[in-house]
């Protein structure tokens, strides 16, 4: 028997219902590294929560931008000067610029970011507009209408 793992579909992806939409996009793959680590997390029926470990990148060093359901978080450190003098015995924390694009679904909005201890959350909601909510069709009786054409038909 053999089983698929799809969760590879979920990493760039965010509240997307349609599994066409996800297999289309997934023959691509993602471009650059897997810095920086992220979570999407599901925080309800229609919020979603994305969380990058930004440890080193202050608020004025990240951007966020969202445009034609995509979501782009760039990060951007000055370069430090490279001499002897800076005290690195060895350097393993990351501060290297990156740029991570999430696609969105249709109607899946950015409603916040915060930065809280070295994490970027980024807050999603997806607002389907009211002429794509479902709605309840009146029945009305057409007994009249039928009656009416009875008696056309007998005069």
């Amino acid at each position: 028997m053999t089983t698929f793992d799809f969760s590879p579909l979920f990493r760039t992806s965010v509240g997307y219902d349609r599994l066409a939409s996800l297999l289309n996009s997934a023959h691509r793959l993602e471009q650059g590294s897997s810095f920086p680590p992220y979570n999407i997390q599901k925080a309800g029926d229609d919020r979603y929560r994305i969380t990058m470990a930004v440890a080193g990148f202050a608020e004025s060093d990240l951007d966020i931008t969202s445009e034609h359901n995509k979501l782009i978080v760039t990060g951007e450190k000055p370069e430090e000067d490279s001499n002897e003098d800076n005290g690195f015995l060895y350097r393993g924390i990351a501060t290297r610029s990156f740029e991570r694009r999430f696609n969105l679904a249709d109607h899946v909005k950015v409603t916040g970011a915060t930065l809280d201890n070295g994490l970027l959350h980024i807050e999603l909601e997806r607002e389907i507009p009211e002429a794509m909510k479902p709605r309840s069709i009146e029945i009305q009786s057409s007994g009249a209408l039928l009656e009416g054409h009875k008696e056309e038909k007998a005069a």
